[in-house]
């Protein structure tokens, strides 16, 4: 009798892995989305698919494909045989975003002020130490992108990264919404003043601290909504 053995498996240890690459979709969207959420991009502009091409120097193929991503965010309206524009701050779509992030990341500081682990107080002390220098140059496209970074360490803290990501990819409204109020005189300073008593509560193991320092800098932006749409009607639905 003829015993049948399974093939063996090829020797693959000599296979280096493939760092991440980035597809041209993904680097035109990454860059769009940017470019929306900052404002560069004013809400209500039109877009040319062909000219997007041109200044990243690849096909219109990928920006499509990044313009349907951003389509189904709501940050981009495209009406078939006509323009393609930057769809206006919806506040509704924003007040859900809001509600999502709020629930999310409330649970998330409870979670880490409950036993706060030694490694985290670098992280967040790192992570404030950037804020404060970028503070200090005046820069607040970077600022925030700092601001983003500290909010993903809780997540990322928390094991949950890729709620951070879901998160993200709802709240393009709010956003936006956001960097409107970022320049305003005194935002910068209040936002890493709110990022210090959140840190230090979560880092205190006090749970009902953190709660309440989370809502009220996570509220300040929303509070205000109506005054920034009175103050810029052009850029909201």
């Amino acid at each position: 009798m003829n015993t049948v053995f399974p093939e063996a498996e090829p020797e693959l240890s000599a296979l280096s892995p493939v760092g991440p690459r980035r597809s041209a979709a993904d680097i035109a969207y990454a860059r769009l989305r940017e470019a929306l959420i900052s404002l560069a991009l004013p809400p209500g502009s039109v877009v040319s698919r062909l000219a997007i091409a041109q200044r990243l120097g690849i096909s219109q193929t990928p920006v499509r494909e990044a313009l349907i991503r951003l389509q189904d965010e709501h940050l981009i309206e495209v009406v078939p045989q006509s323009a393609t524009r930057v769809s206006r701050i919806d506040l509704n779509h924003a007040r859900e975003a809001h509600f999502l992030r709020l629930a999310l990341e409330v649970e998330v500081v409870r979670r880490l002020a409950r036993a706060p682990a030694p490694e985290l107080g670098e992280a967040l002390r790192e992570e404030l130490r950037r804020m404060r220098a970028v503070l200090a140059d005046s820069d607040r496209a970077t600022f925030a992108e700092a601001d983003e970074a500290f909010h993903l360490a809780l997540f990322s803290a928390a094991r949950v990264p890729r709620l951070r990501e879901l998160v993200r990819s709802r709240g393009g409204h709010l956003d936006r919404l956001r960097r409107l109020h970022l320049p305003e005189p005194g935002k910068t300073e209040a936002v890493l003043q709110q990022h210090e008593a959140l840190a230090a509560a979560i880092l205190a193991a006090d749970v009902a601290g953190a709660e309440a320092a989370l809502r009220a800098h996570l509220s300040g932006t929303f509070a205000e909504a109506e005054r920034l749409r009175a103050a810029n009607p052009a850029f909201f639905a």
